[in-house]
């Protein structure tokens, strides 16, 4: 059992002992560290506001009401959206002026795993500075809580699933009447998760056919909820049985989507991004883009096809946007089905992405699998180590980019090594005790011969 403090929030296992899992008194004790930053960010305003949302996990229930009583305590209003999604608590936090918000999630981690995502006023994670002082603040203990006349209030609003789906709907470059026409037929996996809310009621508005597979909101995954190919049998034999145009598969909260070609084979989520800024940067004649450093080399060539400028950002969502804003991107995201979409919000949107992707496919009248053809042919292997406490993975990093210095190695994060014709990441990830080894190359024997070369190679430096 498993507990992780980062900067990007508090995530870990239901269960088990404080400080070793997430329990009860560590979702209270972060929620209050979160709390407090806000309250000092905001010394002289009254009614300090935080919106709350949640995925369909099992735990979801108790650690929302431990998370909104906590804040309730420390004499913030709480503005709770119930069953959601990541992007639609990003989304309600500005629209509601509040001062930040909290989206109880573990993404794509199994069932007994949750976790607190923080967000500033802008509906935005929070920066590492922000969580540095949060994380401080929770292992100190420094709390204030409101005397019984100045405890928050809390309240539900249930409102936000239209109303995210009708700010995706008025976005200029989704072509809402040309996908109404179109007559589209898809599949959707919601991983028995929000997404089985969301992505369906986003179809309906559009006029598109949606055959639901695991849409109940009971958060028993039926699958390993990660969208991999691996775990999209069930999907892929649907997509071919019903005849359906293509696909489409979310993550328990809704901040990744992964596509389904129409004779069941995968579009690649790592393709996502890159039809979706195919599209935009189309209709915009051009423009700038950035994913992180374990994305496809796609973006950049789609990029420049479109006479646009790649930049490649540190993992993370967090670091993403900041790069995005610097250079001025049109869309960006990151590999793993990540959608940002600026004239939205500076957050990764699965139902943006459902949107542009549809938009595209209306637009191009040609077979999901026709358009994934149209793109350069890259081919990923996405594996992991696991980690135990004693290894000292910055030394292991450290000695992989020494033994290949000779090649174009990026230490941004981790160690990413460049080679002609493929690369490989290497980084130790901020969410499970693993290490990350992403490879690509030009068929997917190579990349996966990569994979499996850079695994023995660490094994080794490990035993």
């Amino acid at each position: 059992m498993t507990l992780i403090k980062s900067i990007s929030g508090i995530r870990g296992t239901i269960g088990g002992q404080t400080s070793d899992n997430l329990t009860p008194i560590d979702a209270v004790k972060f929620a209050a560290a979160y709390g407090t930053f806000i309250k000092k960010r905001n010394p002289s305003k009254d009614n300090i506001r935080v919106v709350i949302g949640r995925d369909a996990r099992i735990s979801g229930k108790m650690i929302s009401s431990l998370v909104a009583n906590t804040l309730v305590g420390l004499g913030i209003d709480v503005i709770d959206l119930g069953l959601s999604t990541t992007p639609t608590v990003e989304v309600a936090v500005p629209l509601e002026n509040a001062d930040g918000g909290i989206i109880l999630t573990a993404s794509h981690n199994p069932k007994q795993w949750n976790a607190l995502k923080l967000l500033n006023e802008k509906g935005e994670f929070l920066n590492g500075e922000d969580g540095e002082v949060i994380l401080k603040t929770a292992e100190s203990d420094d709390f204030y809580f409101a005397e019984v006349d100045d405890l928050g209030t809390y309240s539900k609003d249930q409102s936000y699933l239209q109303k995210h789906i009708q700010e995706v709907l008025n976005l200029e470059l989704v072509a809402v009447e040309a996908i109404r026409k179109a007559n589209f037929k898809v599949v959707v996996d919601g991983v028995n998760s929000t997404g089985g809310i969301f992505i369906p009621a986003l179809l309906k508005e559009l006029n598109v056919e949606c055959i639901e597979l695991y849409c109940t909101p009971n958060g028993q995954f039926p699958h390993n909820p990660e969208p991999l190919k691996e775990h999209l049998t069930d999907i892929s034999e649907l997509v071919v049985k019903e005849n359906a145009d293509f696909g489409i598969v979310v993550d328990p909260d809704v901040d990744r989507l992964a596509l389904v070609c129409e004779d069941g084979s995968m579009f690649g989520e790592e393709y996502t991004l890159v039809a979706c800024a195919d599209y935009v940067l189309g209709k915009l004649g051009g423009g700038n883009t950035v994913s992180n450093l374990s994305s496809s080399r796609a973006l950049r060539d789609v990029t420049q096809k479109h006479g646009g400028t790649y930049t490649a950002s540190a993992v993370g969502e967090v670091n993403v946007v900041i790069k995005m804003k610097e250079t001025n991107t049109v869309i960006g995201g990151e590999g793993n089905g990540g959608i940002i979409y600026p004239a939205s919000h500076y957050g990764r949107d699965s139902l943006v992405g459902v949107a542009l992707f549809l938009s595209h496919m209306a637009h191009e009248k040609i077979s999901c699998k026709t358009l994934r053809d149209s793109y350069p042919s890259y081919f990923m292997s996405k594996n992991k180590i696991q980690l135990t406490p004693q290894i000292n993975v910055d030394l292991i990093l450290e000695m992989m980019a020494n033994k290949y210095s000779s090649e174009d190695v990026n230490t941004i994060d981790g160690v990413k090594i460049d080679f002609e014709q493929q690369w490989v990441h290497l980084r130790k990830s901020n969410t499970e005790p693993i290490i990350r080894i992403y490879t690509e190359s030009d068929s997917q024997k190579s990349a996966d011969e990569l994979a499996e070369r850079f695994i023995t190679e660490i094994t080794e430096i490990i035993s």
